[in-house]
């Protein structure tokens, strides 16, 4: 499983890209959609705290950990509430005009991101659980040589680390906030 820093900075770079060079209007797309798709990118870990909580009824981490929220039926709930809300014309949210709509885009875009990186990098999902176990995904960390994959995870995460601090930095000057 990827790390939480992999999860949010991917969901980040993605949405960040997004905004600076598909929809190119910072009014339409502002910088908190991105924030907000961040977080996204880390809400199917939330079942660990689930696992946390219920631990003691006997529940082992695998039986908790990649079901429910590691499906498509999450992104596919927020999807739904985006359009929804669409529907009902909800109001704009906070003073920077938020639209409830986008924000449930976003925050299923950035679930889905989770899902591809987690089927993708490390280990599998069943993405019809409980209705079907099927397991999709790669596992490439567990095609690289043994003496590699126990570092491969956290190397990840200083290398997308350090590239988006400087991405940062070329772009919104972050140095000046020190």
């Amino acid at each position: 499983m990827p790390h939480a820093v992999t999860h949010i900075l991917i969901a980040l770079i993605l949405f960040d890209f997004w905004r600076d060079h598909i929809v190119k209007n910072k009014k339409k797309f502002p910088i908190h959609y991105v924030l907000i798709g961040g977080i996204a990118g880390l809400l199917p870990d939330m079942d660990v705290f689930v696992y946390w909580l219920f631990s003691f009824s006997g529940f082992t981490l695998s039986q908790v950990h990649r079901t429910f929220s590691h499906t498509l039926f999450a992104p596919a709930l927020f999807v739904l509430l985006g359009f929804l809300v669409i529907k009902v014309k909800a109001k704009r949210l906070g003073k920077h005009h938020l639209k409830l709509s986008n924000i449930f885009f976003v925050i299923a875009a950035g679930i889905a991101i989770h899902l591809l990186l987690d089927a993708t990098i490390s280990g599998f999902i069943m993405p019809f659980y409980p209705l079907n176990n099927f397991g999709l995904g790669l596992n490439l960390v567990g095609k690289l040589p043994n003496t590699f994959s126990a570092s491969a995870l956290p190397a990840l995460d200083a290398i997308l680390l350090v590239m988006w601090l400087w991405h940062e930095e070329k772009t919104h000057k972050i140095s000046d906030f020190f």
